[in-house]
C-alpha cells in the first residue's frame, strides 16, 4: 500500500468513525424538563437565558439535548401534575422555575431526580432545601430574593411625600407572602406604612388594586407572578388615579411601571443554565450552595412617571443602567 493510500484509508476510517458517534465529546446526548407556573416576560426570560446558557455549552436540543417546557398557566393543581408527569419522564434534571412549580417538582421528585429551581424568593420558607450553602437531597437553584432596603430607598426619591404604600399580593403564593412579610417589617425604618390587596387570582388583580385608591400614595407590586401576569390591571389603576406604580422587576419598567431596582432576569436563566451542566457533568444538586443573583439593576420610564402625576430627577435618570423611552 501506498502512503497516499494509506492516508486516504485512515481518513476514511475517521470519518466513519466520526459518524457513528452521535454526541461530541464536550456534550454527551442529556434530557431536560422545564416548567413554571405562569408565562409572563420575567419568567420567559428566565427560561431564554437557561436555553442559551446551554446552547453556549454545547447542549443543542433537538441534537444532544431533549428539551420540554410546559406552563402550569397559574393554576396549582395543573403544576401538580406536570410535575408528576415530568418525574415519570425521569430526565437527567427538572428546572422548576418559580417557587409553586418548585414545590411541586420538588414533591413528586421525591429524591429521586436532580431539581434545579430558579427565580425562588426564599428557598427556605419554601422547604425546597434545610440549608443554602449545603442543600442536601437533590436540590439546589438560583434565588431571587429581592433587595427590599434599595426598593423602600428608591420609593422615597421617586415619591419622598409617601406615607403608605398598597402591595396587592396573592397570599396563597409563598413568594409573595414571604415579600409582604419582609417589607411590612422595613417599612416603618423607611417612615412607611403598608396596606395590603388580596388577589388570589389574576382576574382580582385590577379589583384589589382598586381597593388601594384613597388609602395609599402609591402602589409597589412585588414579582408576585399572579399580580405580574395581569400586571397592566394596575397600571390601568395608576394612570386613571395618578397613583405611582413602582415595580420590583424591570421587565415590568418596560410594562409600564415608573421604575424598578431589580435583576435582569435573563441573567438568572444564564446562572440557572450554569448549575444544569455541572449537574449533566456529574456533580450532585445537594452539593452545590444555592445561589443569589449579584447584578442590580435600575430601570425608569419617564413616560409612566409622567402619566401617573410623577416627575423623576435629571440626577436618578443619570444613575439608570436602563431608560425606557
Amino acid at each position: 500500500m501506498t502512503l497516499n493510500s494509506y492516508l486516504r484509508h485512515l481518513l476514511l476510517a475517521t470519518a466513519l468513525l466520526s459518524s457513528t458517534l452521535p454526541l461530541s465529546l464536550s456534550a454527551a446526548q442529556r434530557s431536560l424538563r422545564v416548567t413554571a407556573i405562569v408565562e409572563h416576560p420575567a419568567l420567559d426570560a428566565v427560561r431564554q437565558g437557561l436555553l442559551d446558557e446551554l446552547i453556549r455549552q454545547g447542549y443543542q436540543p433537538g441534537k444532544n439535548l431533549e428539551w420540554e417546557f410546559q406552563s402550569a398557566q397559574g393554576d396549582a393543581s395543573i403544576a401538580g401534575q406536570i410535575a408528576h408527569k415530568f418525574v415519570g419522564d425521569a430526565p437527567d434534571a427538572i428546572v422548576a422555575i418559580t417557587t409553586p412549580s418548585a414545590q411541586s417538582v420538588v414533591a413528586a421528585a421525591r429524591g429521586s431526580l436532580p431539581v434545579i429551581f430558579s427565580a425562588v424568593t426564599d428557598p427556605l420558607d419554601a422547604r425546597l432545601v434545610n440549608n443554602l450553602e449545603q442543600p442536601g437531597g437533590n436540590v439546589t437553584g438560583v434565588s431571587d430574593l429581592l433587595p427590599l432596603e434599595q426598593h423602600l430607598r428608591l420609593i422615597q426619591q421617586i415619591v419622598p411625600q409617601a406615607r403608605t404604600l398598597g402591595i396587592p399580593y396573592n397570599p396563597g403564593e409563598a413568594n409573595a407572602a414571604v415579600l409582604v412579610k419582609r417589607i411590612e417589617a422595613l417599612a416603618p425604618g423607611f417612615g412607611l406604612k403598608v396596606v395590603t390587596a388580596s388577589a388570589p387570582t389574576t382576574g382580582d388583580v385590577l379589583m384589589a388594586a382598586r381597593s388601594l385608591v384613597g388609602k395609599v400614595d402609591l402602589i409597589y407590586v412585588t414579582t408576585d407572578n399572579t399580580v405580574i401576569s395581569a400586571f397592566e390591571s394596575v397600571l390601568k389603576v395608576g394612570r386613571d388615579a395618578q397613583l405611582p406604580v413602582i415595580a420590583g422587576d424591570t421587565d415590568s419598567v418596560t410594562r409600564g411601571a415608573i421604575a424598578a431596582v431589580g435583576f435582569d432576569y435573563y441573567d438568572v436563566g444564564r446562572q440557572t443554565g450554569a448549575i444544569v451542566v455541572r449537574v449533566f457533568n456529574g456533580e450532585n444538586p445537594g452539593e452545590i450552595a444555592v445561589q443569589h443573583v449579584e447584578r442590580i439593576k435600575l430601570h425608569l420610564n419617564p413616560a409612566s412617571a409622567h402619566s401617573m402625576g410623577i416627575s423623576l430627577s435629571p440626577e436618578l435618570i443619570r444613575r439608570a443602567d436602563k431608560v425606557v423611552e
